[in-house]
């Protein structure tokens, strides 16, 4: 028996030393630079997001916090790498809708599960979509850009930043609805997209408000409809879709991830820098400029988190399966 007896005291305190030293680790995070990744490329809407939030974020922990673009696939390629990642808490994932949502439904042979490879840390932002076109589509209204597209079908070029990304969720929607037909141009990331719509080389997309806002300001494309139930202060004078008796409201969420193994520390150190950081007036005036709003103080911690992406990928899967991948 004694022999036994001491195995287990061994074992025991080797549990004990480990669970002292995992603690240990918690207390002293973070004690290096973060690792935040986007699976979208620069310029995108996640991005916009990502950086103004983790930007107040690094100043609360006291360490930087690094942006790293992932991008592919619907954002499927950088969550994946998350996934996979070391669970200490020095690489983070910028996610949305696209990346845990879409993802399961239209991402074939998907290397990760949006909800058991990730442990949720918050939300950090709401942005109603937005339809916009090349600034010389010849279109004076919202009415006669469905119009035209109803009329030209596979000649109109829509663009989007991947299959499963917000903007191909938000144009999936849009053009079911109406019942139009374009022919889709896939890039990697809402970035690129909006760069090639800015040029006149496709004809429209829709997306997210914190990343076409400032281009619709500036005059570079042309806005036609807010997807939400109201006219965006940022955005007076473009019309809501119900304006113009087309049924069409979508918000698109944005959030951030760890890797499942996380201890409970450090997500709880995560998540009350990105609630502080959330309530920062920099941060909230940043994101109301774009057209997006802050989630309330009872949406943002993990637990509720987690409920909400649960309860978006059950309430859009049939929605999507419906619609098809529209690639």
């Amino acid at each position: 028996m004694k022999p036994c007896t001491c195995v287990w005291k061994a074992c025991l305190v080797a549990m004990l030393f480990v669970g002292i030293a995992g603690s240990a680790r918690a207390q002293d995070y973070p004690s290096r630079a973060i690792t935040v990744v986007v699976p979208f490329p620069p310029g995108g809407a996640s991005d916009v997001v990502a950086r103004i939030v983790t930007n107040q974020m690094s100043k609360i922990l006291g360490q930087s916090i690094v942006i790293e673009n992932v991008s592919g696939a619907g954002g499927t390629v950088g969550s994946a790498r998350v996934a996979s990642a070391a669970p200490d808490g020095y690489t983070l994932l910028a996610a949305a809708m696209g990346s845990h949502v879409a993802a399961p439904v239209l991402t074939p042979n998907l290397k990760y599960d949006p909800v058991t490879d990730f442990v949720p840390i918050g939300i950090t932002a709401h942005s109603p979509a937005v339809v916009i076109a090349r600034k010389d589509f010849p279109a004076k209204d919202l009415k006669e850009f469905v119009a035209a597209l109803r009329q030209r079908g596979d000649a109109v070029k829509q663009a989007h930043g991947g299959v499963g990304a917000s903007s191909h969720m938000a144009c999936l929607l849009f053009t079911a609805e109406i019942g139009a037909k374009p022919a889709l141009v896939a890039y990697r990331g809402s970035g690129p997209a909006l760069n090639d719509l800015v040029g006149g080389h496709v004809d429209f997309m829709c997306e997210q408000s914190v990343s076409v806002a400032e281009s619709a300001l500036a005059g570079s494309v042309k806005p036609f409809a807010v997807a939400a139930a109201k006219r965006l202060e940022t955005l007076p004078n473009v019309p809501t879709a119900r304006e113009a008796g087309i049924n069409y409201e979508m918000s698109v969420w944005a959030g951030l991830f760890a890797p499942k193994g996380v201890s409970h520390e450090i997500i709880g150190r995560l998540s009350n820098a990105l609630d502080q950081a959330l309530d920062e007036a920099v941060v909230r005036e940043r994101i109301a400029q774009l057209g997006g709003s802050i989630p309330a103080k009872d949406e943002r911690n993990p637990a509720a988190f987690d409920r909400f992406v649960r309860s978006e990928i059950a309430r859009w899967a049939p929605i999507l399966a419906a619609t098809g991948t529209g690639k």
